[in-house]
């Protein structure tokens, strides 16, 4: 798996130390120039660059014509179609509507795996694995069906064991196409890439600003680990400018999330 940590503009150079490839939010690209700059020079080094619709951060996906109109100008690896919050019939529409429209867009498609029970998560997904045909399927952290799947006290720890439960029934069912990468889009607690270093092999690549925005709030992983996940965006960030003290929480955020998903060796 590789690893992506959305990061607050002062710390995008830096970024492409700790990242192993660059993950961009495409309404920042009309706010803040040097946010766009930045991915631009990117993809001109020939870094792997993921451009997200931006639903997480909007609550809906960034118009469509605009976010067309990126995918042409910042030629990226890879862009995640836009889809539609827990919504599956919404989100197959979406979808379709999207790939007639726009059907000879650079990079890779991403279709992102919506739904509000187990089988509609299950037709959404093959949906956009078979309908569809995309290159990688996205699976997010904070459906609210994992927390019927594994009702905990802690609703972060619901959310982590529900996604770790959900993937693994879908495997167990033959639902995930092994030969195709996924994606998982966002972390609850960062323990739960712990889970996935043996048997899941076709999860390709993870976001999660968790390490940083914590590190931002001057909370680190060590003491325990991350128990109470902090709901702030790190959209909501962007202008941070981290003091000594914040930097190196963040860094020893960084390297125990690695070390969750790589091992401890990491």
């Amino acid at each position: 798996m590789i690893i992506s940590h959305e990061s607050p503009i002062s710390l995008l150079e830096t970024s492409r130390v700790y990242n192993d490839y660059d993950y961009a939010l495409v309404h920042l690209f009309e706010e803040i120039p040097q946010y766009y700059d930045f991915f631009k020079k990117s993809v001109s080094m020939g870094r792997h660059v993921l451009l997200d619709n931006s639903i997480f951060e909007l609550g809906h996906a960034f118009d469509s014509d605009k976010f067309a109109h990126y995918i042409k100008e910042l030629n990226p690896t890879e862009y995640i179609i836009p889809d539609v919050l827990e919504n599956t019939l919404g989100t197959m529409d979406s979808a379709l509507d999207f790939v007639e429209k726009y059907p000879d867009l650079p990079g890779k498609k991403i279709g992102v795996v919506q739904g509000k029970t187990y089988e509609e998560l299950v037709m959404c997904y093959q949906y956009h694995d078979t309908s569809i045909n995309v290159d990688k399927i996205a699976i997010s952290f904070d459906y609210s069906y994992y927390l019927q799947e594994a009702p905990h006290p802690n609703k972060w720890m619901g959310y982590t064991l529900g996604r770790i439960k959900t993937l693994t029934r879908l495997l167990h069912d033959g639902i995930i196409n092994k030969d195709k990468p996924h994606h998982l889009l966002g972390c609850a607690l960062p323990i739960e890439f712990m889970f996935y270093r043996c048997g899941f092999d076709w999860i390709e690549t993870i976001d999660t600003s968790s390490p940083i925005v914590h590190g931002l709030l001057g909370i680190d992983y060590e003491h325990g680990g991350l128990v109470n996940k902090q709901s702030i965006k790190l959209v909501d960030l962007i202008h941070s400018e981290p003091n000594e003290e914040q930097r190196i929480k963040i860094n020893t955020n960084l390297n125990l999330f690695r070390s969750y998903v790589k091992g401890v060796n990491a």
